[in-house]
């Protein structure tokens, strides 16, 4: 199959530091070429991947500060890839709404993965607009905002299996990952460590919308004996940082698309403290392969429990769950499904 996968002009594919969705377009890309799909990759120059690359900006538009409108190579990045459409069976986005009028008036078929959150009052008008443009979730939670979209599969994220292992490890202190900024809620997860009585270790980039809120309300948390700040580490850092960790905690406050963190925790054996919100309880088996919690006590109970659960049984259900090699062969499925669609004839009225 010819698939065109399109990505995020903001980050490399995969990205070097943070970068969640740009981090899935990559395993999902490597992993169709590894079981023979014929893929290009239209990304930014500074990209890595054994498909063809298209590069449509010379790096990453995050961090080139050159760059001050970032929507601008977006939009000639569509109008590129919409001149090459013939060339492909598919076209896979992961660009949210922007590709859907242009499109909408082509006949490649084309599906776009939504990774973000879908609550917010302006995609309402959009998706009334588009209802006929399929679209695949990355949990069933995130789908609930927008019952009126074209969702034809949930597809949860998956990750390479020998990308993150288990490690051995005295797994004494527990572990915060992501973004500081305040739907991730790192304050609470310093606050449940606190009334554990235990060690936290935050890897955490600070975006530059969120530096005052870091400032103001974060950054004398760090103070604390029992935090250590690390920073924003990179794919290779990350196993030792999970691995090593007795826990990882996610207590957020927002609907969570899906999470990545949390299936990187498991495929280090790692279990999950997260709060029910999104997708959390599709993704986090509670008492298996973590807890699921509601409130700031429940965390601190789960957090004494975490050495009741089998590193070994966590690690084993990522690989029934969530590996690329399934989300590889999802995604093919509806890729048919597009295509057998766009086949099908017109009925007359």
């Amino acid at each position: 199959m010819r698939i065109a996968q399109i990505a995020p002009l903001i980050e490399a594919v995969p990205p070097r530091l943070y970068g969640g969705t740009e981090r899935i377009v990559s395993y999902l890309t490597e992993e169709l070429v590894a079981q023979g799909h014929d893929v290009t990759l239209f990304a930014s120059g500074d990209s890595q991947t054994s498909a063809k690359l298209v590069p449509m900006v010379p790096s990453a538009l995050r961090l080139d500060p050159s760059v001050k409108d970032q929507m601008a190579p977006t939009l000639l990045m569509l109008e590129h890839v919409f001149s090459q459409a013939h060339k492909f069976d598919v076209l896979h986005f992961h660009l949210d709404y922007f590709p859907f009028s242009l499109f909408s008036r082509q006949n490649v078929p084309f599906v776009t993965t939504l990774h973000g959150r879908l609550d917010l009052d302006e995609l309402s008008p959009v998706y009334d607009a588009f209802g006929h443009v399929p679209v695949v979730s990355i949990s069933d939670s995130q789908r609930e905002p927008l019952p009126q979209a074209n969702f034809v599969s949930t597809i949860y994220h998956g990750l390479p299996s020998q990308l993150l292992t288990p490690v051995r490890a005295k797994h004494d202190y527990l572990a915060f990952l992501g973004r500081i900024c305040p739907e991730k809620r790192v304050d609470r997860a310093i606050e449940i460590a606190r009334r554990a009585g235990l060690p936290i270790k935050i890897a955490a980039k600070i975006d530059r919308v969120d530096q005052e809120y870091f400032d103001t309300q974060i950054k004398h948390l760090m103070d604390q004996p029992h935090v250590e700040f690390i920073g924003e580490i990179n794919e290779q850092q990350k196993r030792e940082f999970l691995g090593g960790a007795m826990g990882l905690l996610m207590p957020i406050d927002w609907p969570e698309p899906f999470g990545l963190v949390m299936i990187e925790a498991m495929a280090c054996g790692t279990p999950v403290i997260a709060y029910r919100h999104g997708s959390v309880p599709e993704v986090v088996e509670d008492g298996k392969t973590g807890f699921v919690v509601r409130n700031i006590d429940e965390a601190v109970a789960a957090a004494r429990r975490l050495p009741l659960l089998p590193r070994a049984a966590i690690r084993a259900r990522f690989e029934e769950r969530f590996s690329a090699t399934r989300m590889a062969k999802d995604y093919v499925s509806v890729y048919e499904q597009a295509i057998a669609a766009m086949r099908m004839p017109i009925p007359a009225e």
